[in-house]
């Protein structure tokens, strides 16, 4: 009897215990990243990027299209999502593993298409997807493009848009950023935009670089910021980490440069009986990195004449991007409804439905109040006194 429980207990032992669903590291296939464009039959084309172990900094030869140095790429198109990953997973003899891809590319002519279903029916339902993931626009030419390129300081060049991304002065959305936005009531979600940049010396070899932010409506693109749009946005939205700002002085004075390391930002709502009314208070907190103007910046008045020039110039790029949002694009992608729904969500009950057109006629205004903490290393202009 102690001998059928003692073989009984083995065979209990041998059948629950194991890792019957392993899968080897070698047996994976390890994609950094991908890239969705638009075939000129309207097909799908997606891209990905497959690391090949080693090193990950120095040595070794640089990446590039199909199988060079230290990654490799592969293509297929579709009409949807499964019918794509079937194509890709049938030419890697590795299984396709997505945990570690960093950055997805979306074409700026599929998204004028319309995402939809190139990236919401795709990423929302395979859990093998990371919300961390870095979503980008790729302004001008093919996403992949920016997957095949050689670029100089990264062995894989897709790790250089995802640092990048996370420098705190460009606009950095990830896959769950873009999926609250999109779910949220009164706002409209928005993309950071790269684009492919000069060749160095090297013409194998090309860098890209931060090229604004995608507007979208409705999920598809409604246009693209620049460099100083961008900024603004940010700042209104509250997620600017550190910026410069530039400016002409009066009175043909020269030019003055402050670098923000801290800021803040908060809308105000009223709402009467037949108007809306938005204010926008803005801080911003730093120190005069260049001065190339004759104020001598140690003089508290000059210094005054500085500050009140610096928040003119913020409070007119403030509302150009007000005009643009309103006018132009005619989309709220700052979340001005979203606050009318946190602060009244009666108000926006019956708002919702014609927001667009409302937004439209909100009156905005823009407070800036800017704190200067000194002059950084010099305090006054490098000139002789007579």
């Amino acid at each position: 009897m102690r001998t059928l429980k003692c073989t009984f207990l083995f065979l209990v032992m041998f059948i629950v215990s194991g890792c019957w669903d392993r899968m080897e590291i070698n047996d994976l296939a390890f994609v950094t990243g991908t890239a969705l464009d638009l075939t000129e039959d309207g097909k799908l084309l997606c891209t990905l990027q497959i690391a090949i172990p080693g090193p990950k900094e120095g040595g070794g030869s640089s990446g590039g299209s199909g199988h060079m140095g230290n990654f490799y790429v592969i293509t297929a198109t579709g009409k949807n999502g499964t019918e794509i990953h079937r194509s890709l997973q049938k030419k890697s003899s590795r299984r396709l593993f997505f945990s570690h891809r960093s950055v997805v590319l979306i074409s700026e002519r599929l998204a004028k298409q319309g995402i939809h279903d190139a990236l919401l029916d795709v990423f929302t339902h395979d859990p093998r997807n990371r919300l961390k993931t870095y979503l980008v626009l790729v302004k001008g030419g093919e996403a992949r493009n920016i997957l095949e390129l050689k670029y100089p300081l990264k062995q894989v060049p897709i790790e250089a848009v995802n640092e990048m991304q996370i420098s705190g002065d460009d606009l950095a959305v990830t896959l769950r950023d873009f999926f609250i936005m999109n779910q949220s009531e009164g706002i409209q979600p928005v993309l950071g935009a790269v684009e492919l940049g000069d060749h160095l010396k090297d013409p194998n070899e090309q860098i890209f670089k931060f090229a604004g932010t995608g507007v979208l409506k409705d999920l598809k693109l409604a246009g693209i910021l620049d460099e100083n749009e961008t900024l603004a946005m940010m700042w209104v939205t509250d997620k600017l980490k550190f910026g410069r700002i530039t400016t002409k002085l009066p009175k043909d004075n020269g030019e003055v440069g402050m670098m923000l390391n801290h800021t803040d930002s908060k809308i105000k709502t009223k709402i009467e009986r037949n108007s809306i009314k938005f204010k926008i208070l803005l801080e911003g907190t730093g120190v005069i990195e260049e001065n190339n103007s004759t104020l001598d910046i140690d003089d508290p008045e000059q210094l005054k004449i500085i500050k009140k020039a610096l928040e003119e110039t913020v409070e007119d790029r403030v509302q150009q991007l007000l005009f643009k949002f309103q006018k132009k694009y005619k989309v709220d992608s700052v979340g001005f409804g979203q606050e009318i729904y946190k602060n009244n969500p009666g108000k926006w009950r019956q708002l919702r439905n014609q927001w667009d057109t409302q937004f439209q006629e909100a009156s905005i205004s823009v407070d800036v109040n800017l704190t200067i903490n000194g002059a950084g290393m010099v305090h006054s202009i490098l000139e002789k006194q007579e």
